[in-house]
């Protein structure tokens, strides 16, 4: 685990964006991440997004931290797990 990436106990449905929403602090800095209810579908069907956010919390931000040390964000500065980025 890399000290200088941090995930707070935070996160919440955003019906717009179709996301469990979550922000990361990167050495001090709010990073804001997001998880699609399509990627989340793949990983365990039939339940509440933030359930199966919840159930696979851990192995989630691993692959969030990935993406960040790969400094893989989107033009708005989000970091995204989604299908079509697996």
């Amino acid at each position: 685990m890399n000290q200088a990436i941090q995930f707070p106990d935070r996160r919440h449905w955003d019906e717009e964006r179709q996301a469990v929403c979550f922000p990361a602090l990167v050495n001090g800095f709010q990073v804001q991440c997001a998880v699609t209810l399509r990627y989340l579908t793949v990983l365990k069907e039939g339940a509440d997004p933030l359930t199966i956010f919840d159930d696979m919390r851990w192995d989630l931000e691993d692959l969030t931290e990935q993406r960040i040390l790969a400094e893989d964000y989107d033009a708005s500065g989000w970091i995204w797990l989604d299908v079509s980025a697996r």
